[in-house]
């Protein structure tokens, strides 16, 4: 039986509302910085929710060539521009030797959503011969994938997911079983998402799925906390370049850590809620946990999902206790997504990446605006303030609308 080939991280990228680049991002989140405010990008005055994390400092000029700004949308220049991060910072190139070695694995929730909105109204408004010849790969989810090839030059495994809000973990996880079973050596891999648009923001205030606290935006994004009354949308692009362990160490590549873990599951329950009783997300974890042959207590800080809505803080809650069992109460529990809000299907991979930092710099993430307790959410959850600590193992889960599951877990590499 092959032995299964042991994968590490070695390159982190990420756009995010908190800042570009793993410097920024990191300092914000050691700041407890909020990436919330009120939206720009249209006027949602009308709107029930006004306000959205954007990324409000992004050149996409700064990665891309002008004519590649006009023919790709927003969540493919978030893509490509964390990719060059990710490249950059693992001093890692692709060559014409390489190419054939290294693949892609991007996924992103929704896609194109502001080129859909504005080519349909020009539809509307100038007929159909004056939509762009472009609309229709410029919205596609693998479009994404398919520019960071084309841009890059790798030629290795090229694939897109759509998993909702566990896109980016689920992308960062199957990458990691393509090097496994021996079908690449590196890959890039993680998730984009550039939703922040009339129709999608309308659509999600009539779910009313998300904080209404205008007046006070940087406080909407409260996991956990007994006040918190729904998600806050955020923007933005986490790529992580994973590679064979043996082909890091040759080129003496600095290892943030090792994937050791991946787990997955359906609940078969609601299209938009969590099963109540938390199987889905305890199963998850629980095979994550099998496939890294760990014990619970081995893990010390988990980066929740921890969306700020009421069932799905509970929910979590729930399946952090029934796979911790004891040990729940002593792991530290955090949601980056109080500073960051929801990157929907960048999410899980811009939270391992934070997972990747806290093992770097044996510190954790708060959750910020955690004020008031909620007895039906009582874990330690790292409030307000990042805390240091002795950390060997992370866990990072993401839980997507259609009951898709996925939970990582990273390792601090021993070179012994």
């Amino acid at each position: 039986m092959m032995t299964r080939r042991r994968v590490v991280v070695t390159g982190v990228g990420v756009i995010t509302p908190i800042g570009i680049g793993k410097e920024r991002f990191w300092a914000s989140l050691m700041e407890g910085r909020s990436g919330v405010g009120l939206i720009t990008r249209f006027d949602a005055s009308g709107f029930d929710t006004k306000i959205a994390a954007e990324v409000r400092d992004f050149d996409p000029a700064a990665f891309l060539e002008k004519k590649d700004v006009r023919r790709n949308d927003r969540f493919v220049q978030f893509a490509y521009g964390a990719t060059r991060l990710a490249l950059d910072d693992a001093r890692f190139t692709i060559t014409p030797q390489n190419a054939g070695q290294v693949g892609i694995l991007i996924g992103s929730g929704i896609g194109g959503a502001e080129t859909w909105e504005s080519q349909h109204t020009i539809l509307l408004e100038r007929g159909p011969s004056r939509v762009s010849p472009f609309f229709v790969p410029m919205i596609i989810v693998n479009t994404a994938a398919g520019i960071v090839s084309i841009l890059t030059g790798a030629k290795g495994p090229n694939l897109a997911l759509v998993t909702a809000c566990a896109t980016g973990g689920n992308a960062i996880g199957d990458a990691a079983r393509i090097i496994q079973r021996g079908e690449a050596t590196a890959m890039l891999a993680g998730g984009t998402e550039a939703a922040i648009t009339p129709l999608s923001v309308a659509g999600f205030c009539s779910m009313k799925a998300m904080s209404t606290r205008n007046d006070e935006p940087t406080k909407a994004s409260r996991p956990f906390d007994a006040k918190r009354d729904g998600f806050v949308m955020g923007e933005g692009a986490g790529i992580v370049l994973l590679e064979e362990l043996e082909h890091a160490l040759r080129r003496e590549a600095f290892i943030y850590g090792e994937l050791v873990g991946y787990g997955m599951s359906g609940d078969a329950y609601h299209i938009t809620q969590p099963d109540p009783e938390a199987d889905g997300a305890s199963r998850s974890m629980a095979n994550a946990l099998r496939d890294a042959a760990m014990e619970p207590a081995e893990v010390q800080y988990i980066n929740a999902h921890g969306t700020s809505t009421p069932y799905n803080d509970r929910t979590e809650t729930l399946a952090i206790k029934r796979v911790f069992g004891a040990q729940a109460t002593k792991v530290a529990v955090s949601s980056t997504k109080s500073m960051t809000a929801h990157l929907f299907g960048a999410a899980g991979a811009v939270e391992l990446v934070a997972c990747c930092l806290a093992l770097q710099h044996q510190m954790m993430p708060p959750t910020i605006n955690y004020e008031f307790p909620d007895p039906e959410c009582d874990l330690d959850y790292v409030p307000n303030a990042p805390r240091p600590a002795t950390l060997d193992a992370a866990m990072s889960n993401a839980f997507g609308f259609g009951g898709h599951n996925a939970t990582l877990i990273v390792r601090r590499y021993d070179r012994r």
